[in-house]
């Protein structure tokens, strides 16, 4: 509760003191180059969280200390770098706003799974910046669960044995992407011969992100995304690519961080940033 209260005394001494035609750029430098983030103002908690952090230098030294190709990068664990475990009442509560989602580039909160953090309740620090992928439409519109079951089923059934050998060789070479492919080429007959339906709604604004920029869809609604890398993607994508042993880079990949205070005006010039009360 402390930690909340503090949270909410910055932001009103900065919206106080601060000039509302102005927001911050936060400079995230690594040795692989600079990547530029702006923070959300609909997820004021976590936004003056960041700031303070990047601001008090905290951030300085840290590493992204879990790297996953094509899906995201993560660091800011100022607790590993001082020694110390994370004290539960920093932690930030979920601001899980409809409309941002995790496209590429998107700046999210890391937090415990839900059956330990049943409120979404998000990490003081470490945050991740999404990479995922580009996917086919079909790949969202499609029930895959339920897809998946409908074709172990109709596999039963008698003329689909070199359908089911396709299937069991893929397994065996764990290629479960290909899986999923082949399944979905079967779509229309599995609904066909099962007599079920397979589609499933999809926000338009979220289909047109990940089938063009890519992302991580299955994390929407369960993270807080609280910001968006406006420079600086193919830092993110050369950070992905590094090698690891598990999901932590061989080598340390250390940042720092700087604020820059900037013209709204200028950031939706350059950025092309749309702010929710200018439009």
């Amino acid at each position: 509760m402390k930690q909340i209260l503090f949270l909410l005394a910055n932001l009103l001494i900065l919206t106080a003191c601060g000039d509302k035609n102005k927001d911050y750029i936060v400079t995230i430098k690594t040795s692989y180059g600079d990547i530029k983030v702006l923070l959300y103002d609909e997820t004021p908690l976590h936004k003056e969280n960041f700031l303070e952090l990047a601001r008090s230098g905290r951030f300085d030294s840290t590493i992204f200390h879990r790297v996953v190709n094509q899906f995201m990068i993560q660091g800011g664990n100022v607790y590993e770098k001082e020694g110390t475990r994370e004290p539960k009442e920093a932690r930030i509560p979920a601001e899980i706003v409809d409309g941002l989602f995790h496209k590429k580039g998107e700046l999210a909160a890391a937090r415990q799974s839900d059956h330990v953090n049943p409120e979404r309740v998000s990490s003081s620090c470490q945050f991740y910046i999404v990479q995922g992928k580009v996917y086919r439409e079909e790949e969202l519109t499609v029930d895959q669960v339920k897809l998946n079951q409908a074709i172990s089923s109709m596999l039963q059934q008698d003329g689909y044995d070199s359908l089911r050998n396709q299937f069991i060789e893929l397994q065996r070479a764990r290629e479960f992407e290909k899986m999923n492919q082949l399944a979905l080429e079967y779509k229309e007959e599995c609904e066909r011969v099962m007599n079920i339906e397979l589609d499933k709604e999809f926000d338009q604004d979220r289909l047109e992100a990940y089938t063009t920029v890519g992302g991580t869809p299955h994390l929407d609604d369960a993270y807080t995304v609280f910001g968006r890398v406006v420079e600086g993607l193919d830092v993110v994508d050369k950070i992905a690519a590094v090698e690891t042993q598990g999901e932590r880079p061989t080598e340390l990949i250390y940042m720092t961080m700087e604020l820059e205070t900037v013209r709204k005006k200028a950031i939706t010039k350059k950025y092309g940033y749309e702010y929710p009360d200018s439009k």
